[in-house]
This record gives structure tokens, sequence and C-alpha cells, in this order.
């Protein structure tokens, strides 16, 4: 199962690095996004099974419009 939820996860950060660098927002949205991208990113070098909530629920606010919402983990 690790090796499927780090090869699921590694695909959704490739998705997720994409989807932040194509906004078309300002400058301190972007940076705002991209900051908690690096944070999920961090995260996941030490739970990966958290990460991925977290990551998931980033997607899900970008498909949303919420492009730099509060991470629900208080990253």
């Amino acid at each position: 199962m690790t090796d499927e939820l780090f090869a699921r996860v590694s695909a959704q950060f490739v998705d997720a690095h994409q989807r932040v660098r194509a906004l078309d927002v300002s400058n301190d949205e972007k940076a705002r996004a991209t900051r908690r991208l690096l944070a999920i990113s961090d995260a996941s070098k030490h739970d990966l099974g958290r990460a991925a909530k977290r990551l998931e629920a980033f997607l899900t606010d970008l498909d949303k419009g919420r492009i730099a919402a509060a991470d629900a983990s208080g990253a």
C-alpha cells in the first residue's frame, strides 16, 4: 500500500505544481498557493498519509477557486 500511496501522491504533486504555475491570479495569490503546496510537500516527508489528505484538500480548493484557502491542518 505504501508504494501505491507514494505513486498516487507523486502524481498529484505533479498535477498540483502544474496547476499552480498555470493559475491566472495575482503574484501574491500564486505565492500563497505555492507556499501552501510546499508546506504539504514538506509534511509528506514525515507523514505521507496525512500529506495525501492535505494535498487532496488543496486540489479540491483549486477546483473550487479557493486558491489560497487556509489548510485545515494549520500549515
